[in-house]
């Protein structure tokens, strides 16, 4: 049995994803950065999947971890109150990759399998 976010919300979540990856995109073009190190750099969130290799729990807290906005969030604010320019690159660098996920429909992991998102949870059948 599967859980999966359909219809509407769907779409609204999806959209959604896409303005904050174009948004954090802008806010990396604005700060002036890199676009080699943006190429070199997207994919490095994925990095935390490796924490599948202890287990599921370790693996989608890792993952979830690397892969939310409120990462981006946090090393923004850190940068204004630190007047750090490198912070809010990262920040705008974190954010993009975030958006891309979830626009293609990959979500926050639960500690059961890492095929089991916020946006879609595949169980075996008479499993609640």
């Amino acid at each position: 049995m599967s859980h999966n976010v359909i219809g509407g919300p769907r779409i609204v979540l999806r959209l959604e994803a896409v303005a904050a990856a174009a948004a954090a995109v802008a806010a990396y073009a604005h700060l002036g950065g890199s676009w080699a190190m943006f190429a070199a750099l997207f994919l490095v969130p994925d990095v935390s999947m490796l924490g599948y290799l202890v287990n599921p729990r370790v693996g989608a807290a890792a993952y979830n971890t690397a892969h939310t906005y409120l990462l981006g969030a946090t090393l923004a604010g850190a940068g204004l109150v630190l007047g750090s320019h490198g912070l809010l690159l990262l920040a705008a660098l974190s954010c993009p990759h975030v958006g891309f996920d979830r626009a293609l429909g990959f979500g926050l992991k639960y500690a059961t399998t890492f095929g089991d998102t916020h946006l879609l949870v595949k169980r075996p059948a008479g499993q609640k």
